[in-house]
């Protein structure tokens, strides 16, 4: 017989992000702008990773990095977003192509 202990308590997680309860939250996007807030949220969290990853292997980890990452990262979005507003439904429809439907 096994005694198995419940997992230690590392702080915030999924429904308890920064000491606030995130389990009552409300929907308050309308299901008509789903796809451009998708595109807006996947282009922005893109943008950040890549930016912040191009913007350290060029310059390194020096003082004034985090002001470089963000002038990097601010024009990377604005480019991405309307990149994948275009993209994604190319993707959608390749994947409707190949995916075997189960």
């Amino acid at each position: 017989m096994s005694m198995r202990s419940a997992p230690p308590n590392h702080g915030p997680g999924p429904d308890n992000v920064a000491g606030r309860d995130t389990t009552d939250m409300k929907p308050f996007i309308p299901k008509r702008l789903e796809g451009l807030t998708f595109g807006f949220l996947v282009s922005g969290m893109m943008s950040f990773m890549v930016s912040g990853i191009a913007t350290a292997m060029t310059v390194g980890i020096a003082p004034g990095f985090i002001g470089l990452w963000m002038g990097a990262w601010l024009p990377s979005w604005a480019m991405a977003f309307p990149a994948i507003l275009v993209v994604a439904p190319l993707v959608r429809r390749i994947l409707a192509r190949i995916v075997i439907a189960r």
